[in-house]
């Protein structure tokens, strides 16, 4: 029983670090994209990697029964559309400029070369993959249970899945992945 006491000890003090870090992320967000609304620069993105992530979604959602209209991800159910639409703020861009931030500061220490090439793939493609997750949840959440649970999900626990994904990340990254480099005689002599 001692064990379970000090696990959910440790899990509340991550929900607790959580909760105090949400609000700085999601003004964090709403900073970065007014930033990028007022110098065009979602264009691109608008462009070029929205309907990519567009043709994976359908693509894993259509494994879930959900229907949409060919070309988009608007939602269809007994005929009826339910008006989806993933625009360039949608697709979890800040949440990369999030992980480059937290990849700065995070690899630090000194680390072998293949470990820290190793993370830094690792959080690029665990960051895509938990983006195309949250969105297609919050879209089989919309076809199978309406519009009020993906409109919960999508506005309040987005934002809650991505902070979950870094400290996840980086737990596994310094738990399993990061090795410290053994100093040389150059190094010693450095110091």
């Amino acid at each position: 029983m001692k064990g379970a006491k000090k696990t959910f000890g440790h899990l509340f003090l991550v929900v607790v670090i959580i909760l105090m870090v949400l609000p700085f992320v999601t003004t964090f967000n709403e900073l970065l994209t007014k930033i990028v609304e007022n110098s065009l620069l979602y264009r691109p993105v608008e462009k070029y990697f929205v309907p990519y992530e567009v043709a994976l979604i359908k693509t894993f959602i259509s494994l879930f029964g959900v229907e949409t209209l060919p070309n988009s991800v608007a939602v269809v159910k007994n005929g009826v559309n339910y008006g989806t639409f993933i625009s360039w703020n949608c697709i979890g861009w800040q949440s990369f400029i999030i992980l480059l931030i937290s990849l700065k500061t995070g690899l630090q220490g000194r680390f072998t070369r293949s470990s820290v090439t190793q993370v830094i793939l690792i959080g690029l493609l665990g960051t895509f993959f938990m983006n195309l997750f949250r969105i297609s949840f919050v879209l089989i959440l919309l076809y199978h249970f309406g519009k009020v649970p993906a409109s919960i999900v999508h506005d309040y626990l987005g934002v809650l899945i991505s902070i979950v994904w870094l400290f996840f990340f980086w737990w596994f990254s310094y738990k399993f992945i990061l090795e410290e480099r053994q100093l040389t005689i150059h190094d010693e002599a450095i110091k």
